[in-house]
């Protein structure tokens, strides 16, 4: 059955993004991604004439992993690009007015992420793997690296056995800070460190508590106070951290999750992202009165925001489930904020886009799951709609009010689609965040059935006609949903997902393995489990029609996952075209936001299950 598009896929998938953006260190410019040229091109905004410059043409990657920083002097910029999606980022140079590209760094075997420039424009700081010099073999943990700016003098840091992530220099140029933990990968600990520049004297200067997530944010611009986030309370909050003395300055009120985001460029100002039921918003706190100052965007998500360098100005990127991606700049003084790149619309009109619903329904155990619910527009009365349950890549992942391009495609083709924020989501506090530790396929499992089953009593949902989708640990969630509550489905879609921990593990970089330590224990302590949770060993009770697609450079779930969960079906006797479909991608990695590889990708689950769920 071919099923009647209100909004065009191949419009909608066309209609231009904007992805990730830097304001210059002197506030006059703003650098974005942005797919308008058709795939993703670096382009430069001048904020006091508002033109648009491309800058780039196809040296920068499709796929977006890692992003980009100015020098000092604004006059050239450093990304990062990896192969199809591969990860293995190596960085560049482009000059901010002619666009030259030159490599800086060549390793197929690391990747390497610009964080910093030094003040004086000397040294850049890199989170990277790169194999250290007395272990030349073998790729390592991620820590943070430095090196000149032509990409020479390449060195270590820091030396974590757990991922180190950061490294911005104060404004002085003296000292780095970098957030880390010394604490076994079994705990969700994480502290904030400051070091020399040249790497030496590294000490902790902030911890709240054993096992809680400790971070940095930024330095203030007297270089005694650093902005800091931390979830020691049962919920992130925010706050300045007097170095010398340890003394946190917090804001906001206990159990509203607010993460700090920057301080302004005199440090008048920080500036925290709010974030309650799934509605992310800006806030800016006066750091002498403790005042707080609400950026009146609408309400949705803001993606990013930064300042322009002062008090007053900040430019930030938001959208909500009706309004596609924007960027616009927010006077604080005035209380007037300006679009700076528009979202485009084409011929579609926003008003054919469905809101999401915030709404709250009972697990198994009582627990309220918090989800979003997308309801196709004008159904005909009595009609009884396909549904579908979309769970989250992570799972320390969510579901956020933003605009959501395969929610609003598969609600305009008649479904209703819930996305569950699943036990284990960022979000809505500590305790429901680590809910699914030690438990990926338990309790969260579960969680994904109540969803199917609050679905099902929804009166335009035809409760025969059920899919479950997901991507990463989405499609981890997929393999065992559909193979462990084989009664609930009669189709899925996994995309990128994993069947088999431990022959994950295997494949896996040292951060991913110690994410995975973290989230599911120890491969061989709790092998048990391991297996319990493992796809693979329960093919054979799989009985919805199973799609699976996958990029063939994926380091984060190798294609090898579900290339053995194929190979198990087809050893089960399971027929390719009737039970089961299978589509790899050899030039994507763990999925991509390319406009040809998405349209793609979309049409192709859609036609898919327009069969399946005949």
């Amino acid at each position: 059955m071919v099923r009647e598009e209100r909004i065009p896929l191949e419009e909608l998938a066309r209609l231009p993004t904007l992805y990730h953006f830097e304001v210059s260190h002197g506030g006059d410019r703003v650098a974005f991604y942005s797919d308008t040229s058709g795939r993703i091109e670096l382009y430069v905004q001048d904020l006091r004439t508002r033109a648009i410059i491309q800058l780039s043409h196809g040296e920068v990657p499709r796929a977006l992993r890692s992003f980009f920083i100015w020098d000092p002097t604004d006059s050239y910029l450093v990304f990062a690009k990896d192969n199809d999606g591969d990860e293995q980022h190596d960085l560049f140079r482009i000059d901010a007015k002619t666009g030259a590209v030159s490599r800086l760094t060549q390793d197929p075997k690391a990747e390497e992420h610009a964080v910093d420039f030094s003040p004086d424009g000397r040294w850049i700081t890199v989170n990277t793997n790169k194999r250290r010099p007395d272990s030349p073999d073998k790729a390592g943990q991620m820590n943070v690296w430095i090196m000149r700016p032509d990409g020479t003098a390449l060195h270590p840091l820091t030396s974590f056995a757990a991922p180190a992530f950061g490294g911005r220099f104060s404004v002085d140029g003296t000292r780095i800070a970098f957030s880390s933990s010394e604490e076994p990968p079994s705990t969700r600990n994480q502290d904030g460190y400051v070091m020399n520049a040249d790497g030496s004297g590294p000490r902790r200067v902030f911890r709240v508590r054993a096992g809680s997530q400790d971070t940095i944010a930024g330095w203030h611009p007297d270089g005694k106070r650093i902005a800091v986030t931390s979830d020691a309370s049962g919920a992130h909050r925010a706050g300045i951290l007097d170095i010398a003395s340890g003394v946190v300055r917090w804001f906001g009120a206990e159990g509203v999750e607010e993460h700090a985001v920057r301080i302004s460029k005199t440090g008048r100002y920080l500036l925290v992202g709010r974030n309650v039921d799934s509605q992310v918003q800006l806030v800016a706190y006066d750091l002498e009165t403790g005042a707080s100052r609400p950026v009146p965007l609408p309400p949705g998500i803001v993606a990013q925001a930064q300042w322009a360098n002062d008090d007053r100005r900040i430019v930030a990127l938001y959208s909500t489930p009706t309004e596609r991606p924007t960027l616009a700049l927010h006077d604080l003084e005035t209380g007037a904020t300006e679009t700076l790149v528009p979202a485009e619309y084409g011929s579609i009109d926003p008003k054919d886009f469905v809101d999401a619903e915030h709404i709250w329904y009972e697990s198994f155990d009582g627990l309220r799951i918090p989800a979003l619910l997308y309801v196709p527009r004008d159904l005909p009365t009595g009609t009884k709609a396909p549904a579908m349950v979309y769970v989250h890549g992570g799972p320390t992942g969510q579901w956020t009010r933003s605009f959501d391009i395969f929610a609003q495609f598969m609600a305009s083709r008649g479904f209703v689609v819930i996305e569950p924020n699943l036990r284990g989501s960022t979000g809505y506090g500590v305790d429901f965040r680590d809910a699914a530790l030690r438990d990926w396929g338990g309790k969260d499992l579960e969680d994904v059935e109540y969803a199917a089953r609050y679905l099902r009593s929804l009166p335009q949902v035809d409760p025969d006609r059920l899919c479950v989708y997901g991507g990463s640990y989405g499609g981890f969630m997929t393999f065992i949903a559909s193979t462990k509550k084989p009664d609930l489905w009669k189709a899925a879609v996994a995309a990128v997902g994993i069947c088999d921990l431990h022959a994950m593990w295997d494949e896996s970089k040292e951060h991913f393995r110690y994410f995975l330590r973290e989230q599911m224990g120890d491969p061989e302590q709790d092998r048990a489990l391991w297996r319990d949770r493992s796809a693979i060993e329960f093919a054979h009770q799989l009985r919805a029609k199973l799609l699976m697609t996958h990029g063939t450079n994926d380091p984060r779930c190798p294609v090898s996952q579900s290339r053995m969960f194929r190979d198990k079906l087809v050893s089960l006797g399971k027929r390719e075209g009737v039970d089961w479909d299978y589509v790899e991608y050899t030039d994507q990695g763990h999925g991509s936001i390319d406009i040809a590889a998405k349209t793609a990708r979309m049409r192709l689950i859609a036609e898919w299950l327009d069969r399946a769920l005949a």
